[in-house]
This record gives structure tokens, C-alpha cells and sequence, in this order.
């Protein structure tokens, strides 16, 4: 198994972060006689609640400080809510719902927080169930051989990328066990809003920088995880 991350699409994420995602441009066209202008549609954005906004503003006491997040075009369903546990499973656990791109992490009297997450590739994807084995802060990315040798351009990182807003695995990374084996599967944030709800990294689930911060703050090490 390869650890998950995109490098990559990690810079990307870093750009999409701090983009503004302004209105689109109007389009002018002449014809014979006479001039129309054609108007590009701006697509509909949901309505946001101000504790949501507040959920996603920038966090200024971060080691590194977090922009704020720009959700202004994610699905309501992928905002970080507290729901009815819908998993059947005990409190105190991550559950992370493949088909619905969504994390649940169980808690007390049959509620769950869940956030929205971005999952692997077609041919990367993990499932089963293991541990959360240890949590870090603005961890160091480590790539293993064998994916710096499909992607060569990463070898500069062989002996680790340094923690910061670049780093592939952002501000916070929940490393996944079963037994005494590392999976080589993480939990770990992302600045790239677009990416969530969609199957894009190398297998890693992806959460935004803000809820991958509440999630890491929740769980305990040792918690059990199924990924299904």
C-alpha cells in the first residue's frame, strides 16, 4: 500500500485557498445590425448561515495561520453538522462513509459530527477497519519509494516535506492502524474546497483545514476507525 497523498494537488489546494471564487465575467457578442450582450449565468450558491461562516473563518492563532475557507460553492451536505448517528455504530468511533464522501465521528445518547471528505482514486482506496494509532499537529509529509518513483518530481521530499500551509498533509494528520501495521493511510486536512465530495488523492481521506482541526480535537488515539 502507498500513502495517499498528492503533493501535487497539495500546491493546488494552497492556490484554490486563498483564490477568490469572484462572479463570472459577462461575455459581449455582435451581430448585423444590432448588438446583444450574453450574460453567462452565475450558479446558484447556497445561502450561508453566519455559524457556519464562523466555523470556517480563518483561524490567525494557528502555528501557521489558516485562511478562511471559501464554501461558498459546497454542497450544504459536506458542512461540518451534528446529526442523528446514523452508522449503528458505538460511540467514540470514526466511521467513514465512502459512498456518501462523508466522516462521522460517533458520540454519546445516538449523535454523530459529521464533516465532508474527499477520497481516493480508483485504485487507491482503502476499507476495513483499524485504529487511530497517534494524531499529529502541522505534521512532516514523508513520501514512500514507492510513490516518489511514479512521481519523480517528489524525490526532493524524500526524507520528509517540512509542516506548513504546503505540506500534503495540512494542519492536522490522524495515521490509521491495524494491529501493530501502518496502514500508510491517513486522515489529514486540505485547503482545496473542490476537492471535497469528490474521489481525487492517492487514498487519503481529506478533510478541510477547519474540520480536520475540530475532528483532530475529538478523537482520542486508539479510537477505533471503519472505512466503508
Amino acid at each position: 500500500m502507498s500513502i495517499v497523498i498528492d503533493a501535487t494537488l497539495s500546491r493546488r489546494a494552497v492556490l484554490a485557498g486563498f483564490a477568490s471564487l469572484g462572479a463570472l465575467a459577462l461575455a459581449g457578442c455582435s451581430t448585423t445590425g444590432s448588438r446583444t450582450t450574453a450574460t453567462v449565468a452565475e450558479p446558484l450558491r447556497p445561502v450561508i448561515p453566519p455559524d457556519v461562516l464562523a466555523m470556517y473563518a480563518a483561524r490567525p492563532e494557528e502555528e501557521y495561520p489558516v485562511p478562511a475557507a471559501d464554501i461558498s460553492n459546497l454542497d450544504p451536505k459536506f458542512w461540518r453538522q451534528e446529526v442523528d448517528n446514523p452508522t449503528g455504530e458505538p460511540a467514540g468511533r470514526v466511521v467513514v462513509d465512502t459512498g456518501n464522501y462523508v466522516l462521522y465521528f460517533t458520540m454519546p445518547n445516538g449523535r454523530a459530527m459529521r464533516y465532508g471528505v474527499g477520497l481516493g482514486r480508483a485504485g487507491f482506496e482503502w476499507s476495513g477497519e483499524g485504529h487511530i494509532a497517534y494524531k499529529r499537529k502541522w505534521p512532516v509529509w514523508t513520501p514512500p519509494s514507492e510513490m516518489i518513483e511514479r512521481q519523480p518530481e517528489l524525490e526532493m521530499y524524500r526524507h520528509g516535506q517540512p509542516p506548513g500551509l504546503l505540506n500534503a498533509l495540512g494542519a492536522r494528520a490522524l495515521y490509521i492502524h491495524q494491529g501493530n501495521k501502518d496502514t500508510l493511510y491517513r486522515i489529514h486536512g486540505t485547503m482545496d474546497v473542490a476537492t471535497i465530495g469528490h474521489a481525487v488523492s492517492s487514498g487519503c481521506v481529506r478533510l478541510l483545514f477547519h474540520d480536520v482541526i475540530d475532528l483532530y480535537d475529538r478523537v482520542p488515539n486508539g479510537a477505533p476507525i471503519v472505512v466503508l
